[in-house]
Formats: C-alpha cells, structure tokens, sequence
C-alpha cells in the first residue's frame, strides 16, 4: 500500500518528528511508513489522517495485485 504522507504533512510544514509525536509514535515509524517499508495499523491511519485533516481515501493508495475479470 502506497501512501501520500510525506506528501501532505509538508504541505502543512509538518516534520517528521512533530507528526509523529501528535500521534503518540516515534519519528523511525513515520519515516517507514512514509518509504513503504511498514503498513502501519488500522488506528494508526486514522490518527494520521485525522492529525492531517485528510481522509484515508486521499492518504493511502491501494495498489491491486492483478486485474480481475468481470
């Protein structure tokens, strides 16, 4: 899963470190996040999201394995 974080919290001139203590976790987590190296939890998302007044839907990309038919 894609994400746009990175993205968005320096539209709102926030680091890594001021996102990360708004919602309760560390900087190293955030930076992952933001480089796909880890899917962070359902409760987290929206923490972020929420934190950047975004929804889930503008936040993170679903990437599809493969097309289905029908």
């Amino acid at each position: 899963m894609k994400n746009r974080i990175k993205e968005y919290r320096e539209q709102f001139g926030l680091s890594q470190g001021k996102l990360a203590e708004k919602c309760n976790v560390s900087r190293q987590t955030i930076n992952a996040i933001e480089n796909n190296k880890y899917d962070p939890s359902l409760q987290l998302a929206f923490d972020i999201a929420g934190t950047l007044g975004v929804t889930m839907e503008d936040l993170f990309i679903l990437e599809k394995e493969g097309k289905r038919n029908g």
